[in-house]
């Protein structure tokens, strides 16, 4: 049962129930009074945590901002820059969720902690007043009644009679007080439902508009989310191909150092110890020295380097060698000696001291010394055979060949046959194999079927197509093999950098150009055998829903194959990445490559620089919406600089290598919708048409800035002042340029895009638009299509 009411009619009988009843109202407003007084304890330290929060988050995000990725190599892949740059993406939406925090824990303290002080300081603060007003009125009005009663029945009339009014005019006085305080503790009994309740209501508005606003920021973080989790899936695929390449480098130098060393201006160089002859009694020292010779001008270099001192490099010297002999044991008690002797300093030989005795007789026979042998020619030959047969050993499936089948690699008509032969097959047999190309086949079944495929007498006995001998398999790994059995690449040594060159850098239209014209320099054999590799290639990656061979998958297996350097170093295993995109290229543009000319003024310089921007994904029209909201639409390409300003877009890889979400498994899943699920370190996806989602993807490969917007102006002429000239991307071109005025002109979709609002236009690809004018959203246009007026996204058009 809850408090019962205060009658106004029992103040004046001011019975003990009434005061009990009385008490328990104040007990009541002294319980309220202190929920009230914790409550803005606890709401002053949920302000501070969440400044301290604000603040951690904030450093945090700085640090994100600060740190920057170093790449190996000169160049990076469009997956690559993007990772890189994703970084400071987080940093910036760290920034503008705390931005919202920051309001949050304004919105406490004037919809919370301000009302509630008030109420306390004001309502119940004058009931505290009230009360003791109240208090003091009874002990003077019962302590008065007390002392009149006392008095004499003897005292004059005169003075009874004043008692008497004195008295009744206290207990007027004390029954008005009664009322009022009576009165007032029932007001604020019923007030203080509401003045509490409503501060905290306002509080929980507040907080449910920073999650909403999150859940948006979220929203629009989405798409660029999904691209950058395709990124990471690439490099890592790709990792894994250049990881197993450098392996095998590295084992290889392990088995044979000598016979795997850098081809460069130096005829020899290396460590040796230096004799530094000292005054007497001293003696001399040895000091460890790095050395290059160079045998044409016969310069010697030297620079003291100790490893143990941290590392630290001295002075350089450098003289010219007169001659060069070797210490014999019985000279010098060190072993593995020799002399040099400088034309600047005759009769004063340098004595050096080499790790070996081999070491030695390296040095000596570079340096011509007395006892040289003619090794050079050893090494020579080495490197000559290593050039042109290395690359094929590489790869482990080739070590149990037959030598007689790789000599007779070539593109004859045997080549050709074998190729067509296999494709036919695997076309016939397995074009929906998961892993196809890249589930590899026994090895001695490989080499057993090329063995058949090589030999004129037997090749044509051999049926692919109907035999349950030969596995899809097998085919496969037999067709790889006889391409990496070439004396030298499909697509040539010669050519080779001039390929990767557009693979680092430019605009999409701008690679495929390049590669174009690249593919038309190619021998005309070399020419004819890729356009039937990569017709075939691109007949597999239509078939992608059911073996997973995406364009990127196949880059990343034929990358190798196809394209490989002559010398064979980390550096050029760091471009294998460069190499899968060339290919990408070659599968995604087969028909305009090879069945048509390429321009005839191509190529232009092309600039190793960050790729000019395509159109970027639309902005979120939502954000019109949202009342005191900084917001970030997110686009697929990153702010790089700071906050104030903007880099020049980074471009996103070719269509084809975000459908890439397979890891180095040749049985992963897909899904025909944007993956939005990471299972370990690998995108997981249910089977799909890729071809669908992508096209809910017209971010990638579209990248842009991300623009942090403010809610719109209210003013249309302010809004449309601040926007005098606009530059659209022209798809066609790679380049930009200004459009001074767009009213009532035409426009064609470059992009696809599906409305999220009534007031949005779907179009396809090619749909012209008729009057189309600046909208006030920013970064929309208003147009026609089909009769129907609605919005569009500036950067999904080209103005005609």
């Amino acid at each position: 049962m809850g408090l019962q009411p205060l009658e106004f009619s029992d103040c004046y009988l001011d019975s003990p129930w009434f005061r009990e009843r009385v008490r328990a109202h104040e007990a009541e407003l002294e319980k309220t009074n202190k929920f009230i007084k914790e409550l803005l304890k606890d709401g002053k330290n949920l302000i501070a945590a969440t400044k301290n929060l604000s603040a951690a988050q904030r450093k945090f995000a700085h640090s994100l901002r600060d740190f920057k990725f170093e790449f190996i190599g000169d160049a990076e892949t469009d997956d690559e820059r993007y990772i890189d740059a994703s970084l400071h993406e987080f940093s910036n939406f760290l920034k503008n969720l705390e931005e919202q925090r920051e309001i949050l824990a304004l919105s406490v303290t004037e919809t919370l902690i301000k009302p509630l002080e008030r109420f306390r300081k004001e309502q119940l603060g004058a009931v505290k007043e009230e009360k003791k007003k109240f208090d003091k009125e009874t002990e003077k009005n019962y302590s008065l009644l007390e002392k009149h009663l006392n008095l004499s029945a003897k005292k004059k009339e005169l003075q009874l009679q004043e008692a008497d009014n004195q008295v009744e005019q206290n207990r007027k006085h004390f029954y008005e007080l009664s009322l009022e305080y009576v009165c007032k503790l029932q007001e604020i009994q019923e007030r203080k439902k509401f003045e509490c309740v409503e501060p905290v209501l306002s509080f929980f508005q507040g907080l449910f508009t920073f999650y909403h606003q999150g859940y948006e920021l979220a929203k629009d973080f989405n798409h660029y989310k999904t691209t950058l989790q395709i990124n990471i899936q690439n490099t890592r695929n790709r990792f894994e191909g250049t990881r197993s390449e450098v392996e095998e480098l590295m084992n290889k130098i392990r088995r044979n150092p000598q016979e795997h060393k850098r081809a460069n201006h130096f005829t020899m160089e290396g460590y040796l110890y230096v004799q530094e002859k000292r005054p007497a009694p001293f003696g001399s020292s040895w000091v460890k020295h790095y050395c290059m010779y160079r045998k044409e001008t016969k310069k010697f270099s030297m620079i003291p380097f100790e490893h143990r001192s941290g590392g630290k490099v001295g002075d350089e010297e450098l003289f010219v060698l007169t001659y060069c002999t070797k210490r014999n044991t019985d000279t010098i008690d060190r072993r593995f000696c020799f002399d040099l002797e400088a034309s600047d300093r005759p009769g004063v030989p340098v004595t050096m001291q080499a790790f070996s005795e081999e070491d030695r007789k390296l040095w000596m026979e570079a340096l011509d010394g007395k006892e040289a042998v003619s090794k050079i020619f050893k090494i020579f030959f080495y490197r000559v055979l290593e050039n042109s047969l290395t690359p094929l050993l590489s790869d482990p499936i080739y070590t149990l060949i037959n030598w007689d089948y790789v000599v007779c690699a070539q593109l004859d008509k045997i080549g050709f046959t074998i190729i067509k032969k296999c494709i036919s097959a695997v076309e016939t047999r397995g074009i929906n194999d998961q892993g196809l190309y890249r589930v590899v086949g026994v090895s001695s079944k490989v080499q057993r079927l090329l063995s058949l495929l090589m030999d004129s007498k037997t090749c044509n006995e051999v049926d692919l197509e109907n035999s349950v001998d030969w596995e899809v398999k097998t085919i496969t790994s037999a067709m790889k093999q006889y391409l990496r059995s070439l004396p030298e690449p499909l697509m040539t040594y010669e050519l080779h950098g001039e390929f990767i060159i557009p693979a680092k850098s430019g605009s999409p239209e701008s690679r495929v150009n390049a590669v174009h014209f690249l593919v038309h320099k190619l021998p005309e054999k070399n020419k004819e055998m890729l356009e039937i590799l990569v017709k075939h290639l691109a007949n597999v990656s239509k078939h992608a829903k059911r073996n997973l061979m995406t364009v990127a998958n196949l880059g990343v297996v034929f990358g190798p194959t196809l394209m490989r350097p002559q010398e064979e170093t980390v550096a050029a295993i760091m471009d294998l990445k460069f190499q899968n995109i060339v290919v990408e290229i070659l599968i995604e543009n087969h028909e305009k490559i090879f069945k048509t000319l390429p321009d005839a003024t191509f190529p232009e310089p092309i600039s190793m620089s960050v790729s000019p921007p395509n159109a970027p994904p639309r902005q979120s029209r939502r954000q019109g919406q949202r009342i005191k909201r900084p917001l970030a639409v997110y686009n697929l390409c990153l702010e790089l600089d700071d906050a104030d300003s903007h880099s020049s877009p980074r471009e996103d890889t070719p269509t084809g290598s975000m459908d890439s979400l397979s890891s180095q498994s040749p049985t992963p899943a897909f899904s025909s919708s944007p993956p939005s699920l990471l299972d370990g370190n690998h995108l997981i996806m249910d089977s799909g048409d890729l071809a669908g989602w992508t096209t809910h993807l017209p971010a990638q490969g579209r990248p842009s800035m991300v623009s942090w917007m403010n809610t719109p102006s209210a003013n249309p002429a302010a809004t449309n002042a601040a926007l005098p000239t606009f530059f659209f991307p022209n798809p066609a071109t790679g380049t930009d340029r200004a459009v001074e005025s767009v009213a009532h002109r035409k426009a064609r979709a470059v992009y696809p895009c599906e409305a999220e609002h009534s007031s949005e236009l779907s179009f396809q690809i090619g749909a012209i638009f008729e009057d189309v004018q600046f909208s006030r959203e920013p970064g929309w246009l208003e147009g026609t299509l089909n009769g129907k007026r609605g919005l569009i996204p500036q950067n999904y058009v080209q103005f005609l």
